[in-house]
């Protein structure tokens, strides 16, 4: 195996064996939350395409940053699932199946939708304070960024990438991800671009959350000890010298059990042993 095969074993390598075993046992089964919402991204798109469709997806879909702040919350939700009007659909369509998948797979599909609305709901909040700091902060937007609609699923994608990349080492993959983001932003200073920062920046502080609190399920560190297990049994085995520590070391027992013949043999029935001294 020369150097390249081996970094990308170590960089790839958990995610792969944890992507690997449900997908091969389940197969499209393993995913229901991500092909429900490549489902439901495709209905949004075909309707809010229609003359009769983009109002009421917008209704309950369209996030602003003018919006009142309870509406935007109650919009956030399905505003991941609606492509953006002037991006391609399928690019969406290809994030969502393959970087949704991915998590769905390794976390759950419970885990996979917290994260995903974090980072979105992250991104939702950082353009008010963006707006409220004005362009001339190094963190502010525009006014006008106000108006803009702010749906899609990119941001949760990015903060699902990089959570990927923390949870099963693959420091590279997510160091790149993040350097994307912010070629993008010295690139393209736009709302979109920030709302993605603030989405990794929202991922990262779980990422330290979790690392605090030492949680035993990720790859590479050891199981805790469960309580009764075959280390306690022998601890308990071995507490106060007992019979089991000494015959498993070798020790004879303290009496020796008579035959039956002895035990029951009379005085006058037994035969005297005389020493040669008598």
């Amino acid at each position: 195996m020369n150097a390249g095969a081996r970094r990308a074993r170590a960089e790839w390598g958990p995610l792969y064996e944890a992507v690997r075993a449900p997908l091969v046992r389940r197969r499209w089964r393993a995913v229901p939350m991500t092909l429900g919402a490549v489902c439901l991204t495709s209905v949004t798109q075909v309707v809010q395409n229609r003359p009769w469709g983009y109002g009421p997806v917008q209704a309950v879909g369209a996030v602003r940053a003018e919006d009142p702040l309870w509406l935007a919350l109650l919009r956030t939700p399905l505003s991941l699932f609606v492509p953006a009007l002037d991006l391609p659909v399928w690019g969406a369509l290809a994030q969502i199946l393959l970087v949704f998948g991915i998590a769905e797979l390794c976390l759950g599909w419970c885990r996979t939708l917290v994260i995903a609305y974090a980072a979105t709901l992250a991104g939702t909040l950082y353009a008010r304070v963006g707006i409220a700091l004005g362009p001339g902060s190094p963190l502010g937007l525009p006014a006008a960024d106000a108006r803009i609609l702010d749906t899609g699923p990119s941001a949760a994608v990015v903060g699902l990438a990089v959570f990927l990349g923390w949870r099963y080492r693959a420091y590279a993959t997510a160091g790149a991800v993040i350097v994307a983001m912010v070629v993008e932003v010295l690139l393209k200073d736009n709302l979109a671009g920030k709302e993605h920062l603030a989405a990794i920046a929202a991922v990262l502080v779980l990422c330290a959350v979790a690392e605090t609190r030492g949680r035993p399920g990720r790859p590479g560190r050891p199981a805790r000890e469960t309580r009764g297990g075959t280390g306690a049994r022998l601890r308990r085995g071995t507490r106060g010298g007992g019979t089991a520590s000494r015959l498993r070391h070798g020790a004879r027992p303290a009496t020796k059990p008579r035959s039956r013949r002895t035990a029951h043999a009379s005085g006058p029935d037994r035969v005297p042993q005389l020493r040669s001294s008598d």
